[in-house]
Formats: structure tokens, sequence, C-alpha cells
């Protein structure tokens, strides 16, 4: 690869390079690679699909690098690419190469020292939901993405997917996912507008800035972005923001639960202020989000079950499966965003 990179970016010293895997799981996966003798400084992100039998809509590299460097430039803080390579025969798959953004990736606690005040916390929720806001009212059109997605008809279409998906992934009868996929199938609200969606924006797809708690540095896992309605982004984000005194295991979160963060009503109304959209429907949006979680869980439950999750830890997420459902069931009919 290092012959590669110090052609493609111009820099002989990239001829050798050193390696280091940052993320994997169940996404696509991130390296560093630093050229040799080089300080982190130099060192720049690599990103490709995960090995074995993908997806290939679900871990399209190019897509990912498009919208990346379509938001170079705007109010939405991303890494700035700087090459991206489509032929397999490099590294078995398509990767692309960014910058390295130096910040804070917040997943099950912050660094000690780090966000430890109420005021920083609640600047770090309102941060999230500014940069959203911000993506939201990018004129994708302007920006080169008008043919990024099919943004008519989006929740709905959004709805037929992951009961689909639900459908051919299914790990036992669960009548009460069922029901739900029904409901939603039945109560979509009309769209009020179309925007670039991220499709899976929460703090720990962010990386915070180390001296300022609430300035989002950049926004990472572009994965999942499309066209569609912006709201979308909104409940899926409202899956990961649990509240003090809730019950929300099953999302694994828990962040959001520390004295001065946001509460789920306040970053809604900020995110109505910042766009002026209305959010008498938001319930059904955050019922959607955990319906569509729901699907993901089950989904890796039937491949580890098939043998396809193998060194991955899948242990307990069945379990998970129907207090995320109960979860969607009470924000969609009980308004419990």
């Amino acid at each position: 690869m290092g012959p590669y990179l110090a052609r493609a970016l111009g820099d002989q010293r990239w001829r050798e390079v050193t390696v280091e895997l940052i993320a994997a799981g169940m996404s696509n996966l991130t390296y560093v690679v630093t050229p040799q003798g080089g300080s982190p400084d130099d060192a720049v992100i690599l990103r490709r699909p995960p090995t074995g039998a993908v997806l290939a809509t679900a871990h399209d590299m190019a897509r990912e690098h498009r919208v990346i460097s379509a938001l170079d430039g705007t109010a939405v803080p991303v890494p700035r690419t700087l090459h991206m390579c489509t032929d397999e025969s490099v590294l078995g798959a398509p990767f692309y190469v960014m910058e390295r953004v130096v910040g804070i990736h917040a997943v099950n606690a912050f660094p000690p020292g780090y966000a430890d005040e109420p005021e920083q916390r609640r600047a770090i929720g309102e941060g999230l939901i500014d940069v959203l806001a911000d993506l939201h009212s990018v004129d994708y059109e302007a920006v080169g993405l008008a043919d990024f997605g099919r943004p008519e008809g989006f929740a709905a279409r959004q709805v037929r997917r992951w009961t689909k998906q639900w459908d051919a992934t299914r790990d036992r009868d669960r009548p009460e996912l069922d029901a739900l996929a029904a409901r939603l199938a039945e109560t979509v609200p009309a769209t009020q507008r179309s925007s670039i969606v991220h499709g899976d924006y929460r703090l720990d797809n962010c990386l915070l800035d180390p001296t300022a708690p609430g300035r989002i540095r950049a926004v990472l896992d572009w994965e999942m972005s499309t066209l569609g309605d912006p709201l979308t982004d909104i409940g899926m984000m409202f899956v990961y923001w649990p509240q003090a005194g809730e019950d929300r295991a099953s999302t694994q979160s828990a962040l959001t639960t520390l004295p001065g963060f946001p509460t789920r009503l306040e970053a809604a109304e900020r995110y109505a202020q910042r766009t002026g959209v209305d959010l008498a429907d938001l319930n059904w949006y955050v019922g959607f989000a955990f319906f569509k979680f729901a699907a993901i869980i089950a989904g890796i439950v039937a491949r580890s079950a098939a043998g396809a999750m193998a060194g991955k830890n899948t242990s307990g997420y069945a379990e998970r499966i129907d207090p995320v459902v109960e979860l969607g069931r009470a924000a969609l009919e009980d308004g419990a965003i």
C-alpha cells in the first residue's frame, strides 16, 4: 500500500507506512496510517469496507467519500478528503483517505478532567443539535448532491425497507415488533422538507474539541447518509439519548444522563428554533427509529446464529429486542419521545 499512497498523495514519505486499526465492529473499518518515521501529526485516516461478505450498498466507499467531500466548506465539520481508490487490487476493496482530525471520541465516558461541569455537558448537547441543524440546512443541490438519494416518499420507503429486513432475519415470532411495523406503515406523516440525512447521527459519531467541549470538530461515519426526511436523524439520535432516571440499558448509552445534558425535549425545541421545522409528528420518527434499531439488532442475532459473526461478541443481543420495541411503541402511541 505504501508505494500506492506515495503516488496518490504525491509524497515519497508514504512509500513505507505503519497501520493501526482503530475502529472495526460491524461497520466500515477505520485505520490510522502513518508514514515511516513520521509523527502522529503526519498520520491520515483510511476507511474501507469490512472483510468478508458485505452489502455493497451499505459499504459504498465512493458514496461516503462523495458526501464528505461535498460538505467540505459548509458549516458542517467534516475531515478533508485526500484520495479515493476504486482499484480493488490495492487493498482488496475500495477505500478512501482523509485527514486525521484530533478530537475527543466519547463513547461510554469522557476522559478524566473533560466536560466535568454541567454547563460544559450542556454545551456538548447543544453543539450536537446545532451541527445537525446546520447539516439539514445545507442546500444539497448547491453542493453537488442533487442525485444522492430519492427524498420523495423517504419515510414510507424506510418503513418498508426495515420491515423487509426484519422479515428476512426474524429470530422468532415477535408479535409486538410486527405490530409496531404495521402501525408505523399506517401512520407515516407527510414530509415537511428534504435534506441530507446522516443516517446514524449521535454523540459517539462525532469528535469533540479537546479544549472547547461545546464545539464539534468532525462528524464521522457517513456510510448511511442519503437524501431524505431530516426528522429521521432526530429520531435516531434520540434512541441514543437516555435521560437521568430512565431504564434505557437496551441502547447502551449513558453520557446524556449526566447532569447538564439537555433533555430530549430541550434538544427538540432547540432544533425547532434553529430550523423552523414543526415537530408535531416527532413521536412517529422516534418510534420508527426504535423499530429500525430493533430490526438491526435482529439482523445481528440472525447473522450470529448463522455463524457469520465470528470473533464478535453478540451475547445478550436477542434480549435487547423486546425492550427496544416497547420504547418504540411508547413513542408512537403514548408520545413518549
